[in-house]
């Protein structure tokens, strides 16, 4: 085992465990004040994306994520409110496809501070949700960490192994068509799983969290493509052999709204 797959397993242990307490063994405020401070660090690592502004901008991009979060809790209060606001957020992901797809050289720096309002707001807003408006909110939210787990798992493990045709060569040249599949294929167990443990439609549920995987990778594609922008490798050093909370995040952000948004059409949450 090398090295530095040894410390992102030691890594991954400490944070499982930190988690698992948070989520099981503490009350929801606790939950709410982790994921708030994981965004507003994920904010102050998204910053850096911005091609070289100064702490103050920095600062006050990070100023700006935190005071979001509490307008866009009372705008999306309401099941009709929460509604629209995951509908933008999965229009945003397919404009964030498209970005990738067609147009991955034109980033500028407007565009990549708005690009992290539009993934950080929504990921906290559907993560939040889940946690506080089910009985088995705490669930919900291990749910949607072990779906992501699983298929960033499946996706490196498949694709060092049988990686042959690029998925995104100009955003992430080491992603492949490959990988992907293997991270989707990876998801299904835990879709079923999942759909059983919360006694939901097995075959709707399964579409629902496989559109959140493939959204994942949506969101892990626009992390690269903002650094490839900045010309950085990782958007941190918080966690070692990991990189940054957003190198650790950049996926839920794009399964969460999906995720939520599809359960909400099941009429399983909120």
């Amino acid at each position: 085992m090398s090295d530095s797959l040894r410390k992102r397993i030691i890594t991954a242990a400490i944070l499982i465990a930190l988690l698992l307490v948070v989520l099981l063994a503490l009350p929801p405020l606790a939950t709410v004040m982790l994921l708030t401070v994981a965004v507003l660090l994920g904010a102050w690592e998204w910053s850096g994306f911005l091609k070289g502004p100064g702490l103050a901008m920095r600062a006050g991009y990070v100023l700006l994520i935190g005071l979001l979060l509490p307008l866009t809790w009372r705008l999306a209060a309401s099941r009709t409110g929460l509604e629209w606001l995951l509908r933008a957020a999965f229009l945003w992901w397919l404009v964030a496809l498209g970005w990738i797809v067609l147009a991955p050289h034109r980033v500028r720096t407007w565009s990549a501070a708005l690009a992290g309002l539009c993934a950080l707001v929504p990921a906290w807003i559907s993560l939040v949700r889940m946690r506080l408006d089910s009985g088995r909110g705490a669930q919900w939210v291990l749910f949607v960490l072990i779906l992501v787990w699983f298929a960033d798992i499946g996706a490196y493990f498949v694709g060092r192994q049988f990686g042959r045709r690029r998925l995104a060569p100009e955003v992430s040249p080491g992603k492949t068509w490959e990988g992907a599949l293997g991270g989707l294929a990876a998801s299904v167990p835990v879709a079923v799983i999942g759909g059983f443990w919360f006694h939901v439609p097995i075959g709707a549920f399964l579409a629902v969290c496989l559109a959140a995987v493939a959204f994942s990778i949506v969101g892990d594609l626009t992390e690269s493509l903002l650094k490839r922008f900045a010309g950085i490798k990782d958007s941190g050093r918080l966690f070692p052999g990991h990189g940054g909370i957003m190198d650790r995040i950049d996926s839920l952000t794009g399964a969460a709204p999906v995720l939520l948004l599809g359960l909400t059409f099941l009429g399983v949450l909120p």
